[in-house]
């Protein structure tokens, strides 16, 4: 290539000035190819005026076009800058994720054509552009951008034609060879190089470095976890028809996400097709009132602070009264519960006693211990800041304690879930892969007798709660159903047709508190029921089966082995027979 910015000697402001020219240029050229004459007259506008600032700074106009264009019509000495090269995506295994790829754009020159005829007949039978497009360049009087995203094999084609007048300058384009696959896991970049969602966005720096040392980026998901996890989501989409859903698997120690799916989603290959609703990552993005889910941390927290013990008891026979507010049971049981089958029957009204018990102050430090009232800690910049109760008083610890009243992301609520399973630490959340042994730093929140309780707790509630068709043999699945009515401000209240349903489901519950051990949460946004689950469309019956199937499929790939369940405190609870609310 002919054209070399030490035509400008070694001043950083004669550089800058050529390479803006140059833009310009390039601008200019692309707008009037694509036949925009707005666009066209603004750039010859402000072109003239860059190029009047520009004399300023150089020799002159004539001094600095003259070394940006001289060899311009060397037809291959015109050469675009190239974006900045990104290192390749790959999973944690090692698949590839997303590539950089050489691409062409093709440029004619008609002062160089010598058949117009023929040069017209081979580019339309060659090129995707329209006659319009190819007949505009033709009359050109100058050198023009035609096209872009030619492959090395079109421009081999088209470059054995021997079209006088026809040149090519190399673009990066980046590629994403499994499409929707991960799409918001990945995410995408821009023409130039920048990372605008996703891991693209996130670890962008991660990446030009990486790429400078000719290395990979390797990233925390499992594409096999990943493949199962939007197999069955999809499939639970397609049967209960939601406006959106959610798939998370995350390894409870480490913090790292080995599948994230969101519905509906986009090939990032085509991202600028793609609506914003579709782009929207709803694992991160998007803040959602999780309903009983959260009567999990109501109960870790009872237990931990020495309020309640698995045996403690409530009477739920009759409604509660809290200030101007009467608590009711979805379904009521109208007895006293044990805590554990407060959590199998998903007494709204057992929760409540027990947050009232731990009193509001405390209930708004745990929450705050937990991560819920900040948004997730995570790489991704798409990660949403929660919608939490103005002040912790005794209305507002009542509503939370059942998952009403507060909205937080599906990541968020993986955290906090993780930090009840893994022995008690808040850890970041991460979708960098990390090293064997790693452990990440974290504030102890909760002791790790609390883990082991609540793991049977939640074991429990699948074997003989809520949560029974999440159950897979072998296991040792334990979960917490979720249905969170919305609220609808056209009747200024939570409106029962429209639901967010969700399963929290955790493997294997057996052995000690540092074993290998997995969240999965499944959750769906105002679902329809169907024939099938009688109209109902709470957690119990939409979500749960997708993440017991889900589990089922994934744990040959996390090296969990089936074996015979592991007797469990409450595991021989009788079971609820209610519809999973």
């Amino acid at each position: 290539m002919s054209l070399g910015l030490q035509s400008f000697g070694a001043s950083p402001v004669s550089r800058w000035v050529a390479g803006f020219v140059w833009r310009l240029e390039h601008a200019f050229e692309r707008a009037r190819a694509s036949g925009r004459a707005e666009d066209d007259t603004r750039l010859r506008i402000f072109f003239v005026l860059a190029l009047f600032a520009a004399s300023f700074a150089t020799l002159g106009v004539g001094a600095t076009r003259a070394a940006l264009f001289s060899g311009l019509r060397g037809g291959d000495a015109y050469a675009p800058p190239v974006g900045a090269a990104r290192a390749d995506l790959v999973d944690r295994n090692g698949q590839l994720l997303a590539a950089d790829l050489l691409h062409y754009g093709l440029y004619l020159d008609p002062r160089e054509i010598w058949d117009v005829a023929e040069t017209r007949r081979l580019l339309a039978s060659t090129l995707n552009v329209t006659p319009e497009r190819l007949e505009r360049a033709l009359r050109s009087k100058r050198r023009i951008f035609l096209v872009g995203g030619l492959t090395p094999a079109q421009k081999a084609r088209i470059h054995e034609f021997g079209l006088p007048g026809v040149s090519f300058e190399p673009e990066q384009r980046r590629v994403y060879p499994l499409g929707y696959t991960a799409a918001h896991v990945i995410g995408f970049s821009d023409s130039g190089g920048e990372g605008l969602s996703g891991a693209e966005a996130a670890l962008n720096e991660d990446i030009r470095g990486a790429a400078a040392k000719h290395g990979t980026v390797p990233l925390s998901i499992d594409l096999r976890v990943q493949a199962a996890l939007e197999d069955e989501l999809y499939s639970a989409v397609s049967e209960f028809r939601p406006k959106g859903a959610v798939g998370l698997v995350t390894d409870v120690h480490t913090g790292e996400i080995l599948g994230m799916a969101s519905y509906p989603t986009f090939d990032p290959n085509k991202a600028g097709q793609a609506s914003d609703y579709a782009r929207t990552n709803r694992a991160a993005a998007t803040v959602f009132e999780m309903g009983s889910t959260f009567k999990a941390f109501t109960v870790a927290i009872g237990l931990d602070s020495g309020v309640a013990s698995p045996s403690s008891t409530f009477d739920a026979r009759e409604p509660y009264k809290l200030g101007y507010r009467t608590i009711h049971d979805y379904h009521a049981a109208r007895k006293i519960l044990t805590l554990v089958e407060v959590f199998q029957h998903s007494s709204n009204i057992g929760t409540a006693k027990l947050a009232h018990g731990v009193g509001a102050e405390r209930m708004g430090k745990y929450f705050q211990a937990l991560g819920l009232t900040q948004p997730a800690k995570v790489e991704l910049i798409e990660s949403a800041r929660p919608l939490t109760p103005k002040k912790w008083d005794d209305d507002a610890v009542a509503s939370t304690s059942f998952g009403h009243g507060m909205n937080v992301s599906p990541l968020a609520l993986a955290r906090a879930m993780g930090a009840i399973l893994n022995g008690g630490k808040l850890a970041p959340m991460t979708i960098r892969k990390q090293e064997p042994g790693y452990l990440p730093e974290g504030p102890r929140v909760m002791s790790e007798q609390t883990t082991l309780q609540m793991l049977s707790i939640m074991r429990a509630n699948v074997t003989g709660g809520s949560g029974k068709s999440a159950d897979v043999p072998g296991l040792s699945v334990g979960g917490k159903t979720g249905t969170g009515e919305k609220y609808d401000p056209a009747i200024r209240g939570y409106n029962h047709q429209r639901q967010v349903s969700s399963f929290a489901a955790v493997f294997p519950t057996d052995g000690p508190v540092d074993a290998k051990r997995y969240f999965v949460l499944i959750l769906m946004d105002e679902p329809h029921g169907t024939a099938k689950t009688f109209g109902f469309s709470t957690g119990g019956w939409v979500a749960a089966p997708a993440a017991g199937r889900v589990i089922e499929r994934i744990a040959p790939f996390l090296g969990v082995e089936r074996k015979e369940d592991a007797v469990q405190i409450a595991a021989a609870a009788p079971a609820v027979s209610e519809d999973g609310h």
